[in-house]
């Protein structure tokens, strides 16, 4: 038995607000971890984090203190036996619940516990998180997904039946995995606060590099945004696909007459048109492009999905043509394991949001997985891919020619390195001294 003897929490910050990376409509901070380490009696340690931008991350820091007590002392064996049970005493804490409920700094929180013990499963079983859940019987997959306010969406015997399905054709998929790789898109080239000139090398380069799908931000004025796609889409050629992020600043109509000159480049997908619970909105938007695009457009969303809900909702309203599964957002791996196994149920590829720190080095996992497991195609999925922050993880990604190679080592690759943690630790680490 593998004893949870102490929770450490870390305000790890990067910053990056400086640069302009990760600048979109909206954001403009420092990339930065609620970083978590479970220690152990006689094991590994446990790592896991939620991702935010900067301010704030302090009080994410706080909310997993409040949450410790509901991890320290228990076994991994003890909770491997009682998933749900265990992630309800997370996510219906008595008291806290009310902070959310299921939603909010108390989800994320309880997000990066959830994922560290996840990252402890895998690292006691000595498999890559993606093995780890691809190999796990159909009955225990299904018993660590909560069904409660999604059975009218999916069952778990409907869970059940997608995942026996998915053992058929298994091996070939991970053999072609093994041999090419997983798909993927950069958004390195199209910050929204990088000038034309930098925009267009990095677009070339990328391109040089292998890279077919990127994705670039809009929502500042609509004729810069218009601009600046033309010469992505002169770079990049016809051929290759080029995706559109709004990080929700339009109104239902703004995003409709935006998009209707935007159309121009043939975009792939508008990710996150408008308010992320706005679920009626995102259908009458998914409609619009559609028909503006003779169906080549669809909308895409769910990197800040509050929860599973949700993603129930943006399926059932048929919102959205992909999901962007975000690996801290909500509660961990067992709430994401509901969300994936929905998308198969109602036939919606998933693209997992990444960026960020960490975000790529913990969704490989969840795409592969999904892949091998659980949707079976690679038609219509990517990861995507931003090239910052990798060099603070002991197991970060790798690509190849655009496409993402297995990770190998055990766990959920979310261990940072220690002197990472020591430099960027916010307010006292050298880099904000």
């Amino acid at each position: 038995m593998t004893t949870i003897t102490d929770v450490t929490v870390h305000d790890v910050r990067f910053p990056t607000a400086a640069s302009g990376d990760g600048s979109d409509a909206i954001n403009r901070g420092d990339y930065s971890a609620t970083y978590v380490e479970l220690s152990t009696d006689d094991g590994p340690t446990g790592a896991g984090f939620t991702f935010t931008n900067g301010r704030g991350n302090e009080i994410t820091c706080a909310a997993v203190r409040a949450l410790r007590h509901h991890v320290v002392g228990r076994t991994v064996q003890e909770i491997a036996a009682e998933p749900v049970a265990f992630w309800r005493s997370l996510v219906a804490d008595v008291q806290l619940r009310w902070l959310g409920p299921e939603k909010g700094v108390i989800h994320m929180a309880t997000g990066a516990l959830v994922n560290a013990v996840w990252d402890l499963r895998a690292k006691l079983a000595g498999k890559p998180m993606w093995r780890y859940l691809a190999e796990l019987p159909t009955d225990e997959l299904v018993a660590n997904v909560d069904f409660r306010h999604i059975t009218d969406a999916l069952t778990a015997d409907e869970a059940a039946a997608i995942l026996d399905k998915g053992r058929d054709g298994l091996a070939d998929r991970l053999a072609l995995l093994e041999r090419d790789g997983f798909p993927s898109y950069t958004t390195s080239v199209g910050w929204l606060g990088y000038p034309d000139d930098k925009v267009r090398a990095l677009t070339r380069a990328a391109y040089a590099q292998g890279w077919r799908a990127m994705k670039m931000k809009v929502g500042g004025p609509p004729a810069d945004d218009l601009r600046r796609a033309r010469i992505i889409r002169a770079e990049i050629g016809p051929g290759a696909l080029l995706m559109m992020d709004a990080n929700q600043v339009w109104d239902v109509d703004e995003a409709i007459t935006n998009m209707t000159a935007l159309a121009e480049v043939d975009p792939y997908w508008i990710e996150e048109p408008t308010h992320a619970d706005d679920i009626l909105g995102h259908a009458r938007i998914a409609r619009a492009v559609s028909e503006l695009t003779g169906g080549r457009c669809r909308v895409a969303t769910g990197e800040v999905a509050a929860n599973k809900v949700i993603f129930k909702q943006l399926l059932q309203a048929e919102a959205i043509g992909v999901m962007q599964i975000d690996a801290c957002r909500v509660a961990g791996v067992n709430e994401v394991l509901a969300e994936i196994l929905m998308a198969a149920k109602f036939g919606v590829p998933i693209c997992p949001h990444a960026g960020g720190v960490g975000l790529c080095e913990y969704v490989q996992h969840l795409a592969i997985f999904d892949y091998l497991r659980v949707g079976t195609s690679l038609e219509g999925r990517m990861v995507e891919y931003v090239d910052h922050l990798h060099e603070h993880f002991v197991d970060p990604v790798r690509t190849r020619d655009g496409r993402y190679l297995l990770p190998t080592a055990p766990g959920y690759s979310a261990t940072m390195h220690p002197e990472s943690i020591a430099t960027f630790r916010f307010p006292d680490g050298p880099a904000w001294r």
